[in-house]
């Protein structure tokens, strides 16, 4: 197998890779030879499990990886990162690919009997973690001067940025924030050699998806809707974070790949 990151000093960012499609992507682009920086936020009672994830990565690997257990919409958190990140690097060493895999939000109806309803403070929440995010650490580590030369920005969206889902209006509007952001990005930043790219990942039997309301519902209707009547997996969507770091995909920018074995189609 060609590991055609290997020796090649590139690192990748991962904002929220201790589960899911962040953690499936760690390992893809571990397993070509990409060094790892992985952000993410765990309580004490998962942490163990988690370490012992990214201890095997890299010993499998053979890759160095940095993990940050930090809240990464606090500025104070994403500063202390990167001060770490810069004094670990070695001379050469770069910032290939930001990829944002963040799953912090509200679930919350708009109406609800019971008082449990969407307020403003959740929306803020939301699209703070979500959205924004993926905007702050792009610029801080553009200012830090941390990404390669030819660096992709690469984040996870979903069909719920533009269909109504009960309970899912926060995240929805977060989702489609996260898009206009990128395509900003894509077009702001193309000049000092940066892409920006959303990823719109098929129905996936995630931690994330399992704390959507009904998500047995959601589940079961996406295996009839897609062609090839299962769902997305984490290491389908993996692949096209792969692909999309790669060099042959440079002319790529500004754009939402679907991921998701043609389940858009019905």
């Amino acid at each position: 197998m060609v590991r055609e990151f290997e020796n090649k000093k590139e690192w990748a960012l991962i904002l929220g890779g201790s589960s899911g499609l962040g953690l499936a992507s760690a390992e893809k682009l571990a397993k070509h030879g990409m060094n790892l920086i992985i952000v993410y936020r765990a309580s004490r009672a998962q942490l163990s499990e988690i370490i012992e994830k990214f201890e095997s990565i890299k010993q499998t690997h053979s890759v160095e990886l940095m993990h940050f257990n930090s809240d990464i919409a606090k500025v104070e958190s994403r500063e202390a990162v990167l001060a770490e990140v810069q004094s670990n690097f070695q001379l050469g060493d770069s910032i290939k690919v930001l990829l944002h895999s963040v799953a912090k939000g509200n679930l919350k109806p708009m109406q609800d009997a019971k008082g449990e309803e969407l307020k403003n403070d959740d929306f803020h929440l939301t699209l703070e973690n979500m959205a924004i995010s993926l905007y702050d650490w792009t610029k801080a580590v553009f200012r830090a001067q941390l990404f390669s030369e030819d660096a992709r920005i690469l984040s996870f969206t979903s069909e719920g940025n533009k269909k109504a889902m009960k309970s899912y209006a926060a995240v929805s509007a977060a989702k489609a924030s996260l898009e206009a952001i990128t395509r900003n990005i894509a077009y702001e930043f193309a000049e000092f050699g940066m892409r920006a790219n959303c990823i719109e990942a098929g129905v996936t039997d995630t931690p994330s998806l399992r704390m959507i309301p009904n998500s047995d519902q959601i589940i079961h209707i996406a295996k009839k809707r897609n062609p090839f009547k299962r769902l997305t997996k984490a290491e389908d969507v993996a692949n096209v974070v792969y692909l999309l770091s790669k060099d042959e995909a440079a002319w790529i920018n500004g754009t939402v790949i679907q991921a998701n074995g043609g389940e858009h189609l019905n």
